[in-house]
């Protein structure tokens, strides 16, 4: 006699997936199109055909621990090729979006990400508190439109200055503890979201491939997948070679190695001021040589010859064309085959509001526009904020979740037919 097995569906599961991007799961008959056709599914259980019986029958315990919903790169072959429009693609993406609302705590922060009502508070935290600082710099240096001059190691204001956004937003007790502590939350939520994802991760079987030896270590693992899947983007490389795939690659190539630009940058500043100009000069004492190499680094405003600005200016304009590729695809997509979701047109708000108020504050302050400038640069410290302190609720949230997948997979033999 065959054991019995009972299913329990879960029916709010359900409704919430449809509610974050899976409207369209009911349509699916299980022709298996979609796993034939995606370049990186595995041969052992391939996705998103069972996906799509799981989330029909409300399998919300087979979902949430599925590392096959972080393998897919989202190329939309699936949905393309789907015969009953059923958008397996889109089906993934809501379950991504879904674990981006639950994996870390709080919890409430990922339940105001989950749609367009939660984005007016979220973006008024951060405008509460440099709104606060800016007022009360107002009050102390008497003008919330200041231009400066320097003072020997300080700034005074004066009528003929010039737009320094230090003076007005000091570093030292303002922007960089404020962002110092968001990095802190951040990392914290990152490390609780990928620990509940890892523990879901234990039951998943182990796939023996032949010839492949001892299995290799998650740190070893980690690596590869930093050296290859994410430094080369080489999945995206084979999720096709259409006009939307090329756009899809090169955009996010563009803005990932933008951001990586950037994120040396404010290292170089954060580096130049703290350790060069306040440890080793003003604790220390030091002057000149090395100590003065450093210092000047990382002091600003920078001069537009400086290496680091360069640097700064050169990410920039990698970021908007990388934007402008990513924000072409998406509003060329066919809504009958795939569709943006909230989570979506969120994160290329928040980008797009970084590198259009970061390359506006540095315009306006060099043409001396200070009613411009100050106002925009406030907005860049908003958007920043946004992005950085909401990271492990947004879609950006999978370079962490994802790459930690990736590793995971590769350390179970858990890879696309042609990584064998």
């Amino acid at each position: 006699m065959s054991n019995t097995v009972r299913v329990q569906p879960d029916l709010k599961f359900v409704q919430e997936l449809q509610q974050v991007g899976g409207e369209s799961l009911k349509k699916c008959y299980q022709c298996a199109t979609c796993s034939v056709v995606c370049p990186l599914s595995p041969p052992d259980g391939p996705y998103p055909r069972k996906e799509m019986v799981w989330a029909q029958w409300g399998l919300k315990d087979r979902l949430v621990n599925d590392i096959d919903i972080w393998l897919c790169h989202n190329c939309g072959t699936c949905s393309d090729l789907c015969p009953r429009g059923a958008k397996p693609g889109d089906l993934l993406s809501a379950l991504r979006n879904m674990a981006y609302r639950n994996l870390a705590k709080p919890s409430i922060i990922g339940k105001w990400m989950s749609s367009a009502a939660g984005f007016p508070l979220l973006m008024l935290i951060p405008a509460v508190i440099y709104g606060l600082i800016w007022s009360i710099m107002a009050g102390k240096l008497g003008t919330a439109f200041p231009l400066f001059v320097t003072d020997g190691h300080g700034l005074k204001v004066a009528a003929e200055g010039a737009i320094i956004y230090g003076g007005l937003f000091p570093g030292d007790y303002t922007i960089d503890p404020i962002f110092g502590a968001v990095f802190v939350f951040m990392a914290l939520a990152f490390a609780g979201g990928i620990a509940n994802m890892l523990k879901g991760f234990e039951t998943l079987p182990k796939t023996y491939i032949v010839g492949r030896g001892k299995e290799p270590s998650f740190l070893s693992c980690l690596i590869d997948t930093l050296k290859v899947e994410v430094a080369q983007h080489s999945r995206f490389q084979n999720c096709g070679k259409e006009e939307k795939d090329v756009q899809r690659f090169t955009g996010h190539l563009f803005v990932f190695y933008a951001f990586i630009a950037l994120m040396v940058v404010t290292s170089v500043v954060a580096v130049g001021h703290w350790f060069g100009a306040f440890f080793l000069q003003h604790i220390l004492g030091l002057e000149g040589g090395l100590a003065g190499l450093i210092a000047w680094a990382g002091h600003t405003p920078m001069p537009l010859w400086s290496p680091v600005k360069l640097l700064a200016n050169a990410g920039a304009v990698a970021l908007v064309y990388g934007l402008m590729k990513l924000t072409s695809r998406r509003t060329a997509l066919d809504s009958a085959k795939s569709t943006s979701n909230w989570y979506d047109w969120y994160l290329l708000t928040v980008i797009w509001g970084i590198a259009l108020t970061g390359i506006g504050s540095e315009i306006f302050r060099l043409i001396g526009q200070k009613m411009l400038a100050y106002p925009t640069y406030y907005l860049h410290l908003i958007f920043v904020f946004m992005m950085l302190a909401y990271l492990p609720w947004s879609k950006l949230g999978h370079v962490v979740y994802r790459t930690v997948a990736l590793a995971y997979a590769r350390k179970i033999g858990r890879l696309p037919m042609g990584e064998i």
